[in-house]
């Protein structure tokens, strides 16, 4: 049952996404828990989540954001408040100094890279931690499209590529090899760590595990998490270790509402069009892909869908877009969609803001801030001017 201050959805700028405070309060709250018990840090990886109007809840729980672009740099130091943890596969000479600028710590992917850079680092005009990005040849990821240590991978300095003593100014190494994983997968990954990297891991002042660590989903084993990070500090009391999610600081924290705007039948197949697009508003639904969880409809994947197609409440969900692809299917609803209906697509708000376009021109989603107190504050809404900006 929806809390009595939630607002009515038909008082909202549809489409919109909705972010919920006291539900990014509650993971905030849970990260930072497990932060303290296990005596690492964790930091606000932009690239799943880049509402900078939040920032100020975010600052009540988490110090650091880490950034792979000259602008989620800037946005770090100039809307977060603080420099950012930087890693890019690639810098560029006039881009770099303003990374540095905007950086406390940059990790370079390749020793090329560092040689490029490295004496830029040394002049700059503050402090800044060096660091090297390593690829353990493994990762628990299945899917291609998101696994970095697939062959052949362009991500990180394998083992028998780095000198048996590492340059004076190389204080960290960077890891990233989970996506959505657990804490059974950063253990096995610490295993392959330490096998191909363990002789320099002494070296170091800090080690980046990266994102991926889904700690705020339900069944997550946090206090294994603990753990385990305390038991790998202990063996290198040298290091301060940093771990980087995005998911799990955003993690079904809100959801996206849009309206049905027409229904088409062709070969008995009951398609419901709305007014956002899986391709413009939702990309990792297709690029995953996954069907999202709709609110008080039932998801039918694989052979759960067969033999119901046709059937009275089932439709796929197609976005108005020109895409042939841009439609998912097939949901159960309670009773038959109605043009003028509200769907709302839950935990909407991790990886769609970050990724969205404004393919074909499509009206973009407002976003809004439900409070905690249930006041609704709207962030920003999207205009013509918006989709003339972009194209300009």
């Amino acid at each position: 049952m929806l809390p009595n201050t939630y607002p009515d959805l038909n008082t909202l700028p549809l489409p919109c996404y909705v972010v919920e405070e006291s539900l990014l309060r509650r993971n905030l709250e849970l990260i930072s828990d497990v932060a303290g018990r296990a005596g690492v840090e964790f930091i606000l990886a932009f690239k799943a989540f880049a509402l900078w109007k939040t920032f100020g809840i975010f600052r009540d729980y988490v110090r650091h954001t880490t950034a792979s672009s000259p602008y989620e740099a800037r946005m770090a130091l100039e809307k977060f408040g603080t420099r950012a943890h930087t890693y890019s596969p690639a810098y560029e000479e006039g881009t770099f100094p303003e990374i540095l600028r905007c950086s406390s710590h940059v990790t370079f992917n390749s020793l090329s890279q560092y040689d490029r850079f490295s004496r830029a680092v040394a002049t700059a005009s503050h402090a800044v931690s060096v660091g090297l990005r390593i690829n353990p040849e493994h990762s628990p990821v299945g899917t291609l499209l998101y696994n970095p240590c697939a062959p052949g991978s362009r991500f990180g300095i394998l083992a028998d590529q780095l000198p048996a003593e590492l340059p004076p100014d190389i204080e960290g190494f960077h890891c990233h090899v989970h996506c959505e994983s657990s804490s059974y997968d950063l253990e096995e990954t610490l295993h392959h760590v330490e096998r191909k990297f363990g002789r320099w891991l002494p070296q170091l002042c800090w080690l980046n595990l990266g994102g991926g660590h889904l700690l705020t989903r339900s069944g997550y084993d946090a206090d294994h998490l603990v753990r385990l990070l305390r038991d790998f500090k202990a063996r290198y009391p040298n290091l301060k270790l940093i771990l980087e999610p995005g998911s799990a600081f955003a993690w079904q924290t809100g959801f996206l509402a849009a309206r049905v705007i027409d229904i088409v039948a062709n070969d008995g197949i009951k398609t419901a069009v709305l007014n956002v697009s899986f391709t413009c508003h939702m990309p990792d639904c297709l690029e995953m892909p996954y069907h999202p969880a709709v609110r008080g409809a039932e998801t039918l994947e694989g052979a759960a869908a067969n033999g119901h197609e046709r059937e009275a409440c089932v439709y796929r969900l197609g976005g108005n877009s020109c895409l042939a692809g841009d439609w998912m299917g097939y949901w159960c609803f309670a009773q038959p969609l109605q043009v003028g209906d509200i769907l709302v697509f839950e935990d909407m708000i991790h990886y769609t803001t970050v990724k969205t376009t404004m393919f074909n021109g499509i009206h973009h989603p407002a976003i809004v801030l439900l409070r905690a107190d249930g006041s609704v504050e709207t962030l920003r809404r999207y205009s013509y001017e918006d989709y003339l900006n972009r194209m300009n």
